[in-house]
């Protein structure tokens, strides 16, 4: 699942809709705002989150987070070292190989420290 997946899912569910009926309102098939949701789709059009943006009404700070998420939804990611380090292209060979090793606890320990270096060289929000 990715994290626009997981999120939509749980909009939808507050809302207390179907995936039929959701997809329904907003013109595609079940099974594409299913494949969506598991994470076998990968970033949504820009039309098709306005239209998720539309249909829970959210608006300005949240559309934004929503539009970053989908951004960070890609369920097969190509991570390009040329030009940098050896360990650079160590790092990104590990997480491609190992990433299914790691537990909720250690994604987010990683995902802290790499927004906590992110943030100092000001790349990061």
């Amino acid at each position: 699942m990715t994290p626009f997946g997981e999120k939509m899912r749980a909009m939808r569910r507050d809302k207390g809709v179907t995936q039929k009926e959701m997809a329904q309102a907003l013109g595609v098939s079940p099974a594409y705002l299913s494949a969506l949701e598991r994470g076998h789709r990968g970033v949504p059009s820009w039309t098709f989150l306005q239209k998720v943006l539309g249909y829970f009404n959210i608006i300005w700070d949240d559309a934004e987070e929503l539009r970053r998420i989908a951004e960070q939804s890609r369920p097969r990611v190509v991570i390009d070292t040329s030009g940098l380090s050896p360990a650079a292209t160590h790092l990104a060979n590990l997480l491609a190989t190992d990433i299914a090793l790691l537990d909720e606890d250690d994604i987010a320990a990683l995902i802290g420290r790499i927004r906590t270096v992110g943030r100092r060289s000001k790349r990061f929000d």
